[in-house]
């Protein structure tokens, strides 16, 4: 035992003087060799730095590039902008190691003062990591084992050579010349396709995680937190800045759940003044309102609702609910204009009465939608909304391949408790109370128990399908041995609580698991929810895919989140293998031979039991014609709307995956001849059957001419005047539907992007009414000579439509059929990605 002793009192000892020794030896080589950086506590950060102060030019070539590393030197690059030092950046793409965000942060900081390219020699590797700076009067070079990340350029064991191009100029000049000959010979260059097409392709790899690992303990050791923007945030704000470039005023983000879309609208915001931010829970807006706070901490910050009516804060945050109320909107509370940014959160409700008049009222420089699920449930066309601008898009398959969210396990449990078959269904729906029944049974608590208990679960979220189910499952649970509450709008009982403190109480581990109705779809933060449970059937994909959102948000010591899903003989139940792999919409009238052979997320894992892969081939066999299909779509968006729908309303709340496929069938096209489809089906009213062929014949042009571009659009609104028909326009008629048309963000973008319109806005009347008489004119002229001809200055309708001047049926459907060929127009440039 003593020999024991004394030898680690030895070994302690020897310890003690190598660490010393080592010291000294740190300490004379940053003292007297300034060529040496080894890392540790002498960091080439801080070398690079003073370089960057002396820079004429600057040459970097790396082996990947982090978000990590470019944030470190964010001060010097914009440094080198400022004065207009050109710097060139050669990094390599292979397995996927440089991340796209530092890729985009760098085009942000740097934007045409970097001339960025990717070494293109496939299967050969690619290791160089050297900093070249030129001076007025020589050079240095930086070469070693740095990358460019925060802990290459750090506290990492790094070690690098600084090469002066006074004291060693053949060795200076070999490395630049080799630069010079990847850099120009064996490179392609990174515009904003590559970026783009780069991003989208891009999965985190394997070897990342590690990189990961350090890059976060970096981040951890930070004494002082400072918000900025990181991962999807980088990329969205480029393209936000681009979309508003090319003339947009309203964008919509669709952002997985996790990825930060408040603290990325927050960030966005930066550039405005008066800033409103508008949700429809409580909550969300206090969250949102630290959030922006943290970014914009010299603001004042205001709420609207309830009894608290701010109108004077810098950033006000609303309720939908109040706000949108017709006494608030009004040049007594706040004009037009008032807001320069106007955040609407969670947008795919932006189809709702209130959300609508809000955004219909203000006129803001722009408007940003945020969602992670834009496909309502009730197939509103949230799209529609911002003029099918999708500035930015990151789901959830993209989101967990990047590691912005962990990996699921999904389980698909095969539950025989319910027969789904006794429930009434009706208009996509089952019947609640019929449904709360079936699902409230001792047999089915009991499979779900057992089931939980397969999984060492700390934090746990089960979804039910009312307030009576929640509390039923929150009674069987603590009855038998696990902490459980519900929660629910509208009061506590003996098994439910408080929303904040069951959230309290869950992220303490006070509790095991909450079962909640619709309260926890959004606006909800718990990183460490460990395990969902999906305990009513799955009719939505958005609600699928918020509730499944729930869980993925990363957390330490959190490698994936288990999904259990119970799963019986109900309506669209063969939607969920296609929902899992990140898609809203889409595999309905598919047949599916093997579900666990679908493409899924990384690392991610889906197991269904074989009796459930049963129920979605029955279903898949059991598709209805497409004709029929799109009958009961309209009787559907009919009850929903309490009226015949018009174009607009169809065309913005039909299921998208019903539209895309009557689309591609002309004779089935509803939008084709939509007065002889109201015919069928007994929908027309007595006034438009009363319509003459002429106006009938009309409006189906309306609904039929050619469009390559929206130019007929403004030439018609002139003749259908705001409701007053004119038979015959002029000059000026032009000129005025022309700019007004085109003051609208989303219609400028069709001038924008063709350079013989881009400078349209600086037009006078003379080359609007060129334009307007060298295409829409001479076409419709040409094409519809029924209706249209030219006489002398003027552009006349067939003057036999002057005797439905005064019928409001035809005006009616006049300007919703060019409504609906303008949101058409949108809708289909915006599919082609154009």
């Amino acid at each position: 035992m003593g020999n024991t002793l004394k030898e680690k009192e030895i070994t302690a000892e020897n310890n003690v003087k190598n660490e010393l020794m080592l010291n000294n030896i740190r300490e004379k080589d940053i003292s007297y060799n300034t060529n040496c950086i080894t890392g540790d506590n002498d960091y080439l950060v801080n070398k690079l730095r003073e370089c960057f102060k002396k820079a004429k030019s600057i040459d970097i070539i790396v082996a990947f590039l982090m978000e990590s590393g470019v944030k470190l030197l964010k001060n010097e690059l914009k440094m080198a902008l400022e004065n207009k030092i050109p710097v060139r950046i050669l990094t390599g793409n292979y397995l996927n190691i440089t991340q796209p965000q530092a890729l985009y942060m760098l085009k942000d900081i740097l934007g045409d003062n970097v001339d960025l390219r990717f070494y293109n020699i496939r299967n050969k590797s690619f290791h160089p990591k050297a900093y070249i700076f030129h001076y007025e009067d020589g050079g240095e070079i930086f070469i070693g084992s740095s990358n460019m990340s925060r802990s290459a350029l750090t506290s990492g064991i790094e070690w690098n050579y600084k090469v002066s191009k006074k004291d060693n100029e053949e060795d200076f000049k070999h490395f630049y010349n080799t630069f010079e000959d990847l850099f120009l010979n064996h490179s392609i260059i990174v515009d904003e396709n590559e970026l783009e097409r780069y991003s989208k392709s891009w999965v985190r790899p394997k070897v990342y995680k590690d990189l990961q690992k350090i890059e976060d303990k970096e981040e951890e050791n930070k004494v002082i937190h400072i918000f900025e923007p990181k991962g999807a945030q980088v990329e969205a704000l480029h393209y936000l800045n681009k979309s508003r470039e090319e003339g947009y005023d309203k964008g919509l983000v669709v952002a997985a759940t996790g990825i930060g879309k408040t603290y990325l609208a927050a960030f966005d915001s930066q550039k405005y003044k008066k800033i409103l931010f508008a949700a429809h829970r409580e909550e969300i807006i206090k969250q949102a309102a630290n959030s922006f706070k943290n970014v914009r901490n010299d603001d004042s910050v205001g709420f609207f609702y309830s009894d608290e009516k701010d109108t004077n804060a810098d950033m006000i945050f609303a309720l939908v609910q109040t706000l949108g109320k017709e006494e608030y909107l009004n040049e007594n509370y706040f004009k037009k204009d008032y807001f320069d940014y106007i955040v609407i959160d969670e947008f795919h409700h932006a189809a709702a009465k209130n959300y609508k008049k809000i955004i219909d009222y203000f006129k803001p420089k722009f408007l940003l939608g945020l969602t992670a699920t834009p496909e309502r449930m009730d197939n509103q066309d949230v799209f529609a909304l911002c003029d099918y601008n999708m500035v930015y898009e990151v789901r959830l398959k993209e989101a967990i391949n990047k590691g912005y969210l962990v990996p699921f396990r999904y389980y698909g449990i095969y539950d025989e408790t319910v027969d789904y078959n006794n429930v009434d269904y009706k208009n996509g729906k089952y019947d609640g109370k019929e449904l709360e029944k079936a699902l409230m049974l001792n047999k089915r608590a009991e499979l779900i128990l057992k089931n939980y208990l397969k999984y060492n679960s700390k934090r746990a979220l089960g979804f039910c399908t009312s307030k009576s189910h929640a509390e039923y499952m929150a009674k069987y649970f603590s009855e038998n041995g696990i902490k459980s509450c519900a929660v629910y709008s509208g009061g506590i009982n003996t098994y439910s609580e408080d929303r904040e403190k069951a959230i309290s109480m869950l992220k303490k581990g006070e509790i095991n698991i909450i079962f909640s109705v619709d309260m926890f779809n959004e606006g909800l933060d718990i990183p460490s929810v460990d395990l969902v449970m999906f305990l009513r059937p799955t009719q939505s994909p958005t609600v699928f895919l918020q509730q499944l959102g729930r869980g993925l948000r990363k957390s330490k010591d959190k490698k994936y989140l288990n999904v259990l899903d119970f799963i019986g003989n109900y309506k669209r139940a063969n939607l969920i293998p296609f929902l899992l792999t990140g898609k809203n919409k889409g595999g309905e009238g598919k047949g599916i031979r093997n579900p666990q052979n679908l493409n899924y997320p990384e690392d991610c894992m889906v197991d269904f039991d074989f009796r459930l892969i049963d129920i979605f081939k029955k279903q898949a066999r059991e598709q209805i014609k497409l004709e029929t299909l799109i009958e009961e779509e309209f009787k559907r968006v009919k009850e929903k709307l309490s009226h015949t729908p018009c174009r607009v309303e169809l065309f913005t709340n039909m299921d998208n995956e019903i539209y895309s496929n009557m689309r591609t069938k002309s004779k089935l096209n509803v939008f084709n001849d939509y007065m002889s489809f109201l015919g069928k089906l007994g929908e027309l009213t007595e006034e438009e059957k009363g319509m003459n062929f002429l106006a009938y014949g009309f409006i189906k042009m309306l609904e039929t001419t050619s469009m390559s571009k929206t130019y007929k659009m403004p030439i018609l609104l002139a003749f259908y005047n705001e409701g007053n028909l004119k038979l015959r326009i002029n000059d000026e008629d032009i000129y005025r539907s022309f700019k007004e048309f085109y003051s609208k963000g989303s219609n400028a973008i069709e001038m924008l992007k063709h350079k013989s319109t881009a400078n349209f806005r600086n037009w006078d009347k003379s080359k609007y009414v060129k334009l307007a008489k060298q295409n829409p004119i001479k076409f419709l002229n040409k094409t519809h000579s029924d209706f249209f001809h030219i006489d002398g200055d003027d552009f006349c309708l067939n003057e036999a439509l002057e005797d439905l001047k005064d019928n409001e049926c035809f005006m009616k459907h006049f300007k919703d059929a060019v409504e609906y060929r303008t949101l058409q127009y949108y809708k289909n440039r915006f599919e082609k990605g154009l």
